[in-house]
């Protein structure tokens, strides 16, 4: 039997601070739970006509095809909608059009630009609202990666996850507090130019303090990797920012995940494994990569035992399944 925090009911996911450390860990768990059903060949009925609107600004593979596949395994259902779809943000307001769609829709998972935007949803559709990314926060990225962690070592106790690269970006910013709020250490590699928000960084080393471990900068990848269980890493140029490519492969050159930095962990032949929210520069089959060659992770790493990048992946579905589930399902259902 399903169970997971009556609290959840009807909760919006802004970020991880939406929910307490216990809240955002049920989670965890109650995607466990949808996975493990899944896999039974249950496909079940907890969002029976339910109904979730996606707007997405910023293209997806993961976010997109996860959100639906969710909602359509409990039988419920999702409406991809782009900005040129609804007028959103030009012919009509944000405001307006959360109005509109709160009406019609059960939930609302958003998927774009500014945090404000998704916050404004939130407040006037009047029905759950999900981040499903923002320049400033990815909440429903790092849910699956926690996932991931317990599933391959069984716990997340004890474990060290060191991020490499753009440490002020929105998977960074929120895979510190979900670490944070999860109890488990937490390092970022990156050159100072690009080092956390200090007050992202101030929340998030709080939150850590709180659950006994700690949250680490470092200018020195090689330093700070060492012993770490999990090394992590993002694309160097996040949407939006295009015009800095050059700039960024030159400062992020020296951060790249290979299998020397892995071995710096000191853990090559014991507790590693590797992790990137994808997609992932990783070989000479893009259009960035047929001139520049790997960026943020070689082939070799990607490639390798330690990586689990497609487990995550597919962690996308069941994570984003656990919220819509938890906010939405009626429990006589379960």
């Amino acid at each position: 039997m399903l169970t997971w925090m009556d609290s959840l009911r009807g909760r919006s996911l802004m970020r991880l601070t939406s929910f307490t450390d216990e809240e955002m860990l049920d989670l965890v768990d109650l995607a466990g739970q949808l996975k493990a059903r899944r896999r039974a060949g249950v496909r079940g009925d907890l969002l029976h006509r339910k109904n979730i609107a996606l707007i997405f600004e910023k293209s997806s593979t993961r976010t997109r095809n996860s959100s639906i596949i969710a909602a359509r395994d409990e039988g419920g259902g999702a409406e991809y909608l782009t900005r040129p779809d609804i007028h959103f943000g030009k012919k009509e307001s944000v405001k307006d059009t959360a109005r509109v769609l709160g009406r019609i829709y059960d939930g609302i998972l958003f998927r774009g630009f500014a945090q404000k935007t998704c916050e404004d949803l939130a407040k006037y559709s009047g029905v759950p609202v999900w981040n499903g990314l923002t320049d400033d926060y990815h909440p429903t990225q790092i849910l699956a990666d926690l996932l991931t962690i317990k599933e391959t070592f069984g716990d997340l106790r004890d474990c060290t996850v060191a991020y490499v690269g753009d440490g002020r970006n929105n998977v960074a910013n929120s895979l510190m507090m979900g670490c944070a709020k999860a109890g488990v250490r937490y390092v970022c590699c990156t050159p100072k130019e690009l080092w956390p928000d200090e007050a992202i960084l101030a929340e998030a080393e709080e939150v850590a303090r709180r659950n006994g471990v700690d949250v680490r900068v470092f200018d020195d990848p090689v330093k700070g990797v060492k012993g770490a269980n999990v090394l992590y890493t993002d694309v160097w140029v996040s949407m939006g920012e295009e015009a800095k490519t050059a700039e960024r492969i030159k400062m992020l050159r020296p951060y790249q995940i290979n299998m020397d930095l892995m071995r710096a962990t000191g853990n090559i032949d014991g507790k590693l494994m590797f992790l990137h929210c994808l997609p992932a520069f990783h070989d000479f089959n893009t259009e960035v990569t047929k001139e520049s060659g790997a960026l943020e992770v070689t082939d070799e790493v990607f490639e390798s035992k330690y990586s689990k990048v497609f487990d995550e992946s597919e962690n996308r579905m069941h994570t984003i399944k656990a919220l819509f589930v938890s906010a939405l399902c009626d429990r006589k259902n379960v």
